[in-house]
């Protein structure tokens, strides 16, 4: 089988996958790229988000089957260039505001934003928490109180794991941070 894999073509032997394996133990133990992790295995956190035709997809559940002809690209890609050090601009932000934590989910936290920022360059704060809150239970967010106009906002804020504390919705405000940095 052919894989388009960080815009190159991959041969992979069909003796050694077969086409239910999922796409994350083809990425990591056929291929050895270790970048996207594994995490619950039922497409619930996001360690193992992947761009398919630059759609964020969940690699634990994806079978190799379904990307055939397709493109993947993978968080050692993400910056353009295979080589090390190539960084792209989320990599920069998210290390400029010291967003990794253990570090575990961040290659599919970067991979969920980097595909929002490609189809919506302008998103706004709920699009955001969107996008990325179900990479982590340890999402980084922080948000003024008074900023917040309706109880359904705090609602959903707080569903997110977020608690007032004097004030603020309190998680960690880095990876939003890091994002709106990044916006016009």
């Amino acid at each position: 089988m052919d894989l388009k894999l960080n815009g190159q073509l991959r041969s992979i032997d069909d003796a050694q996958v077969d086409p239910s394996m999922p796409l994350l133990w083809v990425l990591r133990d056929v291929l050895g790229l270790r970048g996207t992790k594994f995490g619950c295995g039922v497409a619930a956190c996001g360690a193992c988000t992947v761009h398919l035709d630059g759609q964020a997809v969940r690699s634990c559940v994806t079978p190799l089957a379904a990307v055939q002809g397709r493109a993947v690209r993978t968080i050692e890609a993400l910056g353009g260039d295979t080589r090390e050090g190539s960084l792209h601009p989320l990599q920069r932000a998210w290390l400029e505001h010291q967003v990794p934590q253990c570090g575990y989910c961040q290659s599919g936290m970067l991979m969920a934003a980097a595909a929002l920022l490609s189809r919506n360059p302008d998103p706004n704060d709920a699009e955001i928490i969107r996008a990325i809150v179900a990479m982590a239970r340890s999402l980084e967010l922080e948000v003024i109180a008074e900023g917040v106009e309706t109880p359904e906002q705090l609602a959903f804020l707080q569903g997110l794991g977020c608690h007032l504390y004097q004030g603020y919705l309190h998680s960690r405000p880095m990876a939003l941070e890091a994002l709106k940095g990044l916006l016009p």
